[in-house]
């Protein structure tokens, strides 16, 4: 104790002289307290502790109000420490299906969000995911904590899904990677990894999932964005997309949607890709892919992992964030990796043990039983091909809803093209509907989907199609 305080003299400095009286007569006293009842019980301790003076209280006090003040907290003393807390304003997906659960309108439609809808429109659970869960619940597993890098199984799974089990930087132990709260945990682990280790910005494209901006934001990251679209042709805007990255500063960290790109639904080809790649190998960016849609925007898992496979092997050096939510139905469980392709293996476990750096104090460790579930599948090449052809089912599902929904408002003779619908890939139709159209769509037929315009072909059904497209037609057409 005698040292613990003479190691604090610069400290005592800035204490009133009553106070650093007091802390003086408390620690002699409870020094030769302790000396006295050593092993014994610590109650004597406080209890022949002096009382604190009030001038001293009065010290303590005002240096507690002025450092509640600075936070912006209201004085404890004459309000709730939460009255200058603000209304924050609704989640733009979140709010949106709030909105639409408080409207009692019999015929509404919510196509904000992002979740598989059979064609009855109700939530979806694969068969396989059944079976698989049946199967773990017979096992009587614990309910321990995983590691920090989560399911060991299932990362080792994750990783042959989406590099390939053939990968050959796989094989030779150069790809590393942890299990991550879904995509939305892994984008904010590695923008944080990346703002450690000296990137100050990273690029995304322009549009983008919308989450992604205000995750890298709070991760330290200023968020540059790079030409994507051509909203006036409804397409993918190329040559400016490639001219953006030959101006990106060398080294820069380029985000990359793998498939289904959210919210366009507009993908580069296999040669776009390519381009894609030797332009970014030219700069030495840093490719970061976020796979959220891995079998379920085609329907076959390889074919939707085509750019990251590509890349890897051109040699670049990227990591890629894998989401479980959309292709396995899994949106609950929050099941995600994320991996780094490296130059040794040696190297790939020191980024690793990054990574477990910023998990730790984040979330500690990610959730087990949505990892159970996608091992047992994997690792059962039965149960891997009933998750293809139930993948499939989704797919074609959706792309025969975006087939009937162009068609019905062809037939409607609406003055617009509309065949961008079924250009597009994935779960959502990106409509080049106006912000007022949206708006109106809303408030006069209880239609609802993102201020973008971005419609999610989840769900649409064939019962409700025609009313969909009517009300587009209404919309957009006669105005």
């Amino acid at each position: 104790m005698t040292s613990a305080v003479s190691n604090s003299t610069t400290t005592m400095m800035f204490i009133r002289p009553a106070t650093q009286a007091y802390f003086r007569q408390a620690a002699n006293s409870c020094s030769t307290i302790a000396t006295a009842t050593r092993g014994g019980s610590r109650r004597a301790i406080v209890a022949n502790a002096p009382a604190l003076p009030s001038s001293a209280l009065a010290s303590v006090g005002t240096s507690s109000s002025s450092s509640t003040q600075r936070r912006g907290f209201a004085d404890a003393t004459t309000g709730s420490p939460w009255e200058k807390f603000t209304m924050a304003p609704p989640d733009p997906i979140i709010g949106l299906t709030e909105a639409y659960l408080k409207d009692d309108f019999p015929d509404k439609v919510n196509v904000g969000v992002g979740a598989y809808r059979d064609d009855s429109g109700k939530p979806f659970v694969l068969p396989v995911v059944r079976d698989a869960e049946r199967e773990i619940n017979l096992e009587n597993l614990d309910h321990e904590y995983s590691g920090i890098a989560g399911c060991p199984s299932f990362v080792d799974h994750a990783l042959k899904f989406v590099y390939g089990e053939n990968s050959a930087p796989l094989k030779e132990k150069r790809i590393a990677g942890v299990q991550t709260l879904s995509g939305t945990g892994g984008l904010r682990v590695f923008g944080e990894v990346l703002n450690r280790f000296g990137h100050k910005h990273i690029y995304v494209p322009n549009p983008t999932w919308g989450n992604h901006i205000p995750i890298f934001t709070n991760a330290g990251l200023e968020v540059r964005k790079y030409r994507y679209y051509d909203n006036e042709s409804c397409s993918l805007d190329f040559s400016n997309l490639i001219d953006d990255i030959k101006a990106m500063p060398e080294g820069s960290c380029i985000l990359l949607h793998a498939c289904a790109h959210n919210p366009t639904g507009m993908d580069p080809t296999l040669e776009q890709w390519k381009e894609i790649s030797n332009v970014a190998m030219e700069k030495n960016l840093l490719p970061f892919f976020d796979s959220a849609y891995q079998g379920f925007a085609s329907g076959d898992a390889r074919k939707d992992a085509a750019a990251v496979r590509m890349f890897v092997e051109d040699g670049h050096k990227i990591a890629v964030v894998q989401s479980f939510s959309k292709n396995f139905g899994l949106y609950g469980q929050r099941v995600g990796a994320l991996s780094v392709v490296a130059d040794t293996a040696d190297e790939s476990q020191r980024v690793v043990s990054q990574l477990k750096v910023h998990i730790r104090p984040n979330y500690s460790n990610p959730p087990r039983h949505g990892a159970r579930i996608v091992s047992k599948i994997l690792a059962c090449p039965e149960k891997t091909n009933d998750f293809v052809d139930q993948c499939m089912g989704m797919a074609n599902r959706i792309d025969g809803m975006r087939t009937t929904l162009r068609k019905a408002l062809e037939d409607l003779g609406s003055s617009r093209s509309w065949d961008h619908i079924t250009k597009q890939i994935g779960m959502f139709a990106y409509s080049g509907m106006s912000k007022d159209e949206v708006i109106a769509l809303r408030e006069k037929h209880h239609i609802y989907c993102t201020l973008d315009g971005r419609i999610s072909m989840a769900g649409v059904t064939s019962n409700n199609v025609e009313y969909i497209a009517r009300a587009i037609y209404d919309v957009t057409d006669k105005k």
